[in-house]
């Protein structure tokens, strides 16, 4: 996880004669990235956007697109995603797209993108803050992990990260969630080896349904009721949820629901509970949960108009497509607003 991983990737680049190289980021992994990244590039040209999920638009993928035809991209080109999961999921599917598709790379810049945004092929873009609603299924030729890109990120970017982490360890693997538990997880040597501890657990699963038909839809743990909360914070609120945030909340409330259906214990619920309180503090936020019910209703994993979640039998143990009743979402939402008196008002940035 050195800068050897470059002088690899520069020496794939010579390899593979890519007839033209562009490299995408946004302002902060131009000023806090790139200059690293550079030294092991020739000849490459930068396409910029704005950060954040709120760019992570059709009206921006039209931007890359642009860029490349205008740089006379044909079909030998390749593309370098640097950055985190937003420039990984937009920078991946413009790829995939132009031209019926040309290779990408991924650089992930955040330990979100380390462990889930860079892995995997789904590539998307958001409509009107509803997350995904476009997308496609294409694998990145390479992924290069510089774990020392962490250090130019907030402590609030890392737990972003460690909510997806986390979500790997409950759904696969009791041992990585212990060691999520019990370690000061943000220490270089320890996160090396979560980050790829995490990286095994979905790639394992990613490489048995590709095409998320069955297995792969465990990966979705969290994310019916964190995509929902999600969709609404962008849509409302002036300084939106990260998505990590939001899954963090997902995942509560979805181990709630677990413990009422499938007899996830009280002490492991309990271990969640103190995990997210921990390192995420409390949404002050009023949300309607009409509106998330509504966004919920219409999200893509659901089949025959029912609720679709995965869910934990228990950690490292979970189970796909679990119905769900309206009122137990309601519930569980209910559950989350009254654990705000045990999560810390604030966190640092």
């Amino acid at each position: 996880m050195g800068e050897d991983v470059f002088e690899n990737m520069a020496q794939n680049l010579i390899e593979r004669e890519y007839s033209k190289v562009f490299v995408l980021m946004d302002e902060n992994t131009e000023r806090d990235c790139y200059p690293i990244l550079k030294n092991y590039l020739v000849n490459v040209i930068t396409i910029k956007i704005k950060s954040g999920e709120k760019n992570k638009t059709l009206k921006t993928a039209e931007l890359i697109w642009q860029q490349l035809h205008d740089n006379f991209a044909d079909r030998q080109a390749v593309m370098i995603n640097l950055g985190g999961g937003v420039v990984s999921d937009i920078g991946g599917f413009c790829a995939a797209t132009y031209k019926r598709g040309i290779d990408f790379i991924n650089i992930p810049t955040s330990l979100l993108a380390m462990v889930d945004a860079s892995i995997g092929g789904k590539l998307a873009c958001d409509i009107d803050s509803h997350k995904n609603m476009v997308g496609v299924f294409a694998h990145p030729k390479d992924i290069y992990i510089y774990s020392h890109f962490l250090n130019t990120l907030p402590d609030s970017e890392k737990r972003c990260g460690l909510a997806e982490l986390s979500k790997h360890a409950l759904i696969d693997s009791k041992p990585l969630w212990h060691d999520i538990l019990e370690n000061s997880v943000f220490e270089l040597p320890i996160i090396n080896d979560l980050i790829q501890q995490s990286a095994k657990i979905k790639i394992k699963i990613v490489k048995n349904d590709p095409l998320e038909k069955g297995l792969r839809k465990v990966l979705n743990f969290g994310h019916t009721i964190g995509h929902a909360i999600e969709t609404w914070s962008l849509k409302n609120d002036k300084k939106p949820l990260k998505h990590g945030e939001a899954i963090a909340i997902g995942m509560l409330c979805e181990s709630y629901i677990s413990n009422k259906l499938l007899g996830l214990s009280n002490k492991e619920l309990n271990q969640i509970v103190h995990f997210v309180g921990k390192n995420f503090s409390h949404y002050k936020g009023q949300w309607d949960v009409n509106e998330l019910i509504s966004y919920m209703k219409n999200d893509k994993k659901n089949y025959k108009g029912n609720y679709n979640f995965s869910l934990l039998k228990k950690v490292g143990k979970a189970k796909i497509d679990v119905d769900c009743s309206t009122d137990l979402i309601l519930e569980s939402l209910s559950y989350y607003q009254g654990l705000g008196q045990q999560f810390p008002s604030q966190l640092s940035a």
